[in-house]
């Protein structure tokens, strides 16, 4: 009898194509594993196997029929909270929005359905995404699979923590200053945030609008490759003006060779304080693996790179406190009781609605775009932005792709991050991908040695080279000595196929 767990996205759709096995039975296999898993794990927010199972009927009658099935056809979804889906609540894992019914269902989540899909639920994230540990969700916290006295990264850690625990194949999440990628590396899967624009934002809550991008989860490469493929195949979104055409196949090129590419590396980022002797090795491990087969290291500089934390921090609050003015206690979300005026309604909504994290990110926003502030600091911030973003595009005149830690360490304990300005620290090797609006990617490399916990590598390319960004991925990836999957105290219990 084989676990769900050990399949691949194009296993369980090639065997749901066979006859090996039904879409159904995949949606109660994932069904299970979620019920056998998700109590020490608590990825989930809400569960939905009244969908899930109404979609696998649909791919089960399909083949019946004859009708040719879609690629990702009984491969199980986590959602993260922020993304509608239609027949579920949409809560950003905020008392402000606990009984929000989706109206509508996100086009990143539609086309990862019409790929073929089984929605199993929404995941557990930080709190409308402010955050790097999925502390902050007003409901409670994720474990990371691999020790659950452990943060499974964020703000989408549930989506990560679903797929490293083996309750999903493949997860959504959404990445503002790596929201993908460091909760990838802490739990040990694959996580791609894709270039600004190539995939749709329509129907996602936002954070901070110039700087989300919605990505996906997976236990390897390929498995991100045919999710990238649903999300952008069915071209532009013009419901969404900022995004655009992706005509490419980003599984064409996974088993290319690298030799002859050249691969940057920063060494300044490698000597950072705060990155562990074990993260640092791993990956000058990768590097040296794409040495190996052909790569050419070569050292390049971001000069104004050590700006991107003190950019992205006046940035993204100010967004945050414009697209979060909606929540007035009025229009929809949660409305305090008993108020004598629409004034104290909309206060007491808001502090009562929203957690600490929200308030102090809205509350930093208002005042740096507050007047006498905003020429400060706002536009010095998007000045750096510009620097950045040219930063990088000087780079790219030099090398391929650049390869950088994608988290300092590996997953800290709850608790152990308590200042806030500690955890935004964390973020330093993520940020500046999003002010830059290029893709990034964070591949797996095994176990840490002094940790025993997940450590990963990050890729980083050109604004639309996102194929070229998995071809070096998968190169990273068959290098590695060996690289992290479900993790072992959770592989194999619930989730068997007959």
């Amino acid at each position: 009898m084989a676990n769900l767990d050990t399949f691949s996205a194009a296993q369980i759709a090639a065997g749901i194509a066979a006859g090996d096995f039904t879409a159904t039975e995949v949606a109660r296999a994932a069904l299970d594993a979620v019920e056998a898993r998700d109590n020490a794990v608590q990825a989930f927010l809400q569960v939905a196997p009244e969908l899930a199972l109404n979609a696998a009927a649909r791919i089960d009658a399909d083949r019946a029929a004859g009708r040719a099935l879609p690629s990702l056809a009984g491969v199980p979804l986590a959602i993260k909270d922020n993304m509608m889906l239609a027949g579920t609540r949409t809560t950003c894992a905020s008392k402000m929005l606990e009984n929000y019914e989706s109206v509508y269902t996100a086009t990143c989540v539609q086309r990862m359905l019409d790929a073929g899909c089984l929605p199993i639920g929404k995941a557990n994230m930080d709190e409308f995404a402010f955050g790097s540990s999925t502390e902050s969700s007003a409901f409670h916290r994720t474990n990371n699979p691999w020790d659950l006295e452990r943060v499974p990264g964020g703000s989408s850690g549930g989506s990560a923590a679903a797929v490293a625990a083996g309750e999903v194949t493949l997860a959504l999440g959404s990445d503002t200053g790596g929201s993908i990628r460091q909760p990838a590396a802490l739990c040990g899967v694959v996580g791609m945030k894709p270039t600004y624009g190539a995939v749709s934002r329509y129907g996602v809550v936002a954070f901070g609008s110039s700087l989300d991008q919605v990505g996906p989860f997976g236990r390897s490469v390929a498995d991100v490759a045919l999710a990238m493929n649903a999300l952008t195949a069915p071209g532009r979104d013009p419901r969404d003006s900022t995004s655009q055409d992706c005509p490419v196949d980003f599984t064409e090129h996974l088993n290319d060779g690298v030799a002859g590419r050249k691969v940057g590396v920063i060494p300044a980022l490698m000597s950072a304080a705060g990155l562990t002797d074990e993260v640092r090795a791993a990956v000058n491990a990768a590097a040296q693996s794409l040495a190996d087969q052909g790569a050419e290291l070569v050292e390049v500089d971001l000069p104004n790179l050590d700006a991107a934390i003190a950019a992205y921090y006046v940035l993204g609050p100010c967004e945050a406190f414009s697209n979060l003015a909606r929540f007035d206690g009025v229009r929809y979300g949660y409305q305090e009781p008993n108020c004598a005026n629409l004034a104290e309604q909309s206060s007491k909504s808001r502090a009562h609605g929203f957690g600490a994290e929200a308030k102090r990110r809205q509350m930093l926003g208002a005042w740096l775009l507050s007047s006498g502030v905003y020429e400060k600091y706002y536009l010095a911030a998007q000045k750096a932005r510009t620097l950045i973003t040219r930063d990088y595009a000087a780079a790219y005149e030099k090398v391929d792709v650049i390869l950088m830690p994608a988290s300092p360490t590996a997953a800290f304990k709850f608790g152990e991050m308590s200042d806030p300005t500690q955890m935004y620290l964390s973020d330093l090797y993520t940020i500046s991908i999003n002010i830059a609006g290029n893709g990034g990617i964070s591949v797996p490399l095994g176990l840490g040695a002094t940790s025993g916990l997940p450590v990963s590598a990050q890729l980083v390319g050109p604004a639309f080279k996102d194929r070229d960004l998995l071809t070096f991925a998968a190169a990273v990836e068959r290098g590695a000595a060996a690289h992290a999957s479900v993790a072992p105290d959770f592989a194999g219990k619930g989730g068997e196929l007959a």
